[in-house]
């Protein structure tokens, strides 16, 4: 899979800075260390699919799966448990409810 598409963004004085992106096989953010994605990927990530959110699930689902398969090559005995990695990578993707629908609506 090719690497997110996260946009570059300017710093207040004109600088880019760093995109957070995935760090592999460890699945950690090259700038902050966190669990990939961490909060400012999925922002950014949100901003550049903030029209096609079909398509943000579908990449993601698509690094859920580069991320399984690299972290079980890495330690075979330490793999995340299915349900956090869904977390992880896909569960905030959702979209939320639309204005006056709760989320029992289907």
């Amino acid at each position: 899979m090719s690497p997110p598409k996260i946009s570059p963004v300017h710093d207040g004085q004109g600088r880019v800075v760093r995109p957070h992106v995935p760090m592999r096989p460890l699945w950690l953010c090259r700038v902050c260390a966190a669990p990939w994605p961490c909060q400012p990927a999925r922002l950014l990530l949100m901003m550049d699919y903030r029209r096609d959110r079909v398509g943000l699930s579908v990449f993601m689902a698509g690094m859920l799966f580069d991320a399984t398969g690299d972290l079980v090559k890495l330690n075979p005995n330490a793999v995340p448990l299915p349900a956090e990695l869904f977390e992880r990578f896909l569960a905030w993707t959702k979209r939320g409810p639309r204005q006056g629908e709760d989320e029992s609506s289907p």
